[in-house]
């Protein structure tokens, strides 16, 4: 990028530079020995152009919206219109659930974010031995139809995106929302949103998984091409490297291993006869917003390179959409902290901003009081107000990837984008992500990356504040929280029985039968799934005709 007079210029300059901050320190030392990012990456102590040296402009960064995407998916970025902004919410009942997420759309949330309480993640229904005491816990209970009607009441779901964190049973949830649609009079095509299922992290991460990997990639393919047929504006899976970074990794890691389960899935589906020009449009991503501020914004710009390079030259997509990486960022719930938990409105606004600055299609931003309990109403109003500061107050929003040209951005992103593709590559040699997963590759280095970073936290070389430093005096009995009653899963199970004696059980039982014939051959199961959502099947029969037929997956432990 630049002439090899000017360079030559900066190398003498630097000279300089470097005998001044010998006499400097001299005088003093600096605060430690080893300056690195959160994920590891020695940093600088400055940076100038010969960093930056071998970055082709044209090549490498290109313009917002053009190949290879580096600077932004689109032309104008926030000054067209500012990204999706979600609060990640569900708790309790259906009920106390669409309370919340009208009380959100009346603060200025533009797109709604459902979390699931664990029996729903993992397939059972709230009246399941397995979900004792786990009812409403973590997410919001939904068994039925009929939660999913009370769930989503009076929200117009063609005017509203909703994204899903749900994975194993993503198919039956996605059925539910189409039927509740459906009711209100909305056809499949005008709805839009995403579902997260993405069951590869899963394996590797976070845990709620179901079934084998074989028939839960079909799953995941039936729903690429039943969305591409009548949902167009449906993004058909979320491929998450948040879970994974929650899990330890890092920032190099979780591009790596988010990206290569991309092509497992890319692959799975062009194997099943998709066009990746076509389901390629629809594919998007979750990233996780870490403290490291430079690091957080390089990362996404490299992700976004990376991708654009794996969709064109590795499986020759030629549409441009079906290139581009589009993202949503959640804020990092591993760095909040229960000790001074206003600390971690601090947290949020500095992770936003990094967010943004490295070009998100979507946001949530965490609560303060999470690393205690779910967040109370004025606790998540502070989550999205910092959002909206960030998109009206702060001014980054009105220039297009603000830190272009930086030299130390620049340095960190060709870093992160080299080291993705390093891992990428072993992958490759192992046999591709599935058989990575299968020998445990992804899972060990996470683990070794999460026991390096606890044990920097543990000495001290790392500082947390409020943590290991600048600790107070609390009373931590004083915090207003917020409580699910035991009594939730008391009413959620009641409210069930009753369901299941009102409806045609008789047809339950013919689409349920449906569904295990069809999950015994080769058929699209979304058609199924939904006939039987329809006719009020609760999720924990419909995964459990599918249970029958598919088995269950057993974790492959790596020490």
């Amino acid at each position: 990028m630049f002439e090899p007079k000017q360079l030559q210029e900066v190398a003498e300059g630097r000279k300089a530079y470097e005998a001044a901050v010998a006499k400097a320190l001299t005088k003093g030392p600096e605060r430690k020995e080893n300056f690195t990012t959160g994920g590891g990456i020695p940093l600088k102590r400055t940076y100038t152009p010969e960093d930056v040296d071998s970055v082709d402009y044209t090549k490498d960064l290109g313009f917002p919206g053009v190949y290879p995407f580096t600077r932004g998916v689109q032309p104008t970025m926030y000054r067209g219109r500012f990204w999706t902004m979600r609060q990640y919410a569900g708790f309790a009942t259906a009920e106390d659930s669409n309370k919340r997420y009208r009380y959100l759309l009346s603060q200025g949330t533009t797109g709604l974010s459902v979390a699931f309480d664990l029996p729903t993640q993992i397939g059972y229904d709230s009246d399941d031995p397995m979900a004792v005491g786990e009812c409403g816990k973590v997410g919001v209970a939904v068994d039925s139809l009929a939660d999913a009607e009370i769930l989503f009441g009076g929200i117009p779901l063609d005017k509203v995106s909703t994204s899903m964190t749900i994975n194993a049973p993503a198919s039956v949830l996605l059925s539910m929302y189409i039927a509740v649609a459906e009711k209100q009079g909305v056809p499949m095509k005008a709805l839009s949103g995403t579902i997260q299922n993405d069951i590869l992290k899963e394996y590797i991460a976070r845990g709620t998984y179901i079934f084998p990997p074989k028939p839960s990639m079909r799953l995941i393919t039936n729903i690429f091409k039943f969305c591409s047929e009548n949902i167009p504006k449906w993004n058909t899976i979320s491929i998450s490297g948040y879970h994974i970074r929650e899990a330890g990794s890092t920032a190099i890691q979780e591009v790596a291993f988010t990206l290569a389960d991309g092509i497992a899935y890319v692959e799975a589906a062009m194997k099943s006869g998709q066009d990746p020009n076509v389901f390629g449009k629809r594919l998007s991503f979750f990233f996780n917003a870490h403290n490291d501020f430079l690091e957080e914004v390089a990362k996404f710009r490299a992700a976004r390179k990376v991708w654009a390079r794996i969709m064109k030259e590795r499986f020759g997509v030629t549409e441009k959409s079906a290139q581009m990486l589009r993202f949503h960022t959640q804020t990092a719930g591993c760095t909040l902290t229960a000790q001074q938990a206003e600390n971690n409105i601090v947290r949020v606004a500095v992770q936003t901003m990094a967010a943004v600055c490295g070009g998100t299609q979507s946001l949530h931003t965490n609560s303060l009081d999470e690393a205690l309990a779910l967040p109370t109403d004025k606790s998540v109003r502070i989550a999205l107000r910092t959002q909206q500061i960030v998109a009206y107050e702060s001014g980054v929003t009105n220039v297009v990837d603000p830190l272009a040209g930086s030299y130390a951005i620049e340095a960190l992103t060709k870093q992160i984008e080299e080291g993705a593709w390093e891992y990428i590559k072993k992958i490759d040699e192992l046999g591709g992500m599935m058989t990575a997963i299968e020998k445990g590759y992804p899972q060990k280095h996470i683990q070794d990356a999460a026991y390096d970073y606890q044990k920097s936290i543990e000495s001290g070389d790392r500082t947390i504040v409020g943590v290991n430093k600048f600790h107070i005096d609390e009373d931590m009995s004083e915090r207003k929280l917020l409580k699910v009653d035991a009594s939730v899963g008391v009413n959620q199970i009641k409210k069930l029985r009753e369901m299941k004696e009102k409806r045609d059980n008789v047809r339950v039982k013919t689409t349920l039968d449906a569904v295990r014939e069809g999950a015994k051959g080769e058929a699209n199961l979304m058609p199924l799934i939904l006939d039987a959502v329809h006719a009020y099947a609760t999720e924990g029969e419909i995964c459990g005709v599918l249970r029958e037929v598919f088995g269950e997956y057993k974790e492959n432990v790596v020490l």
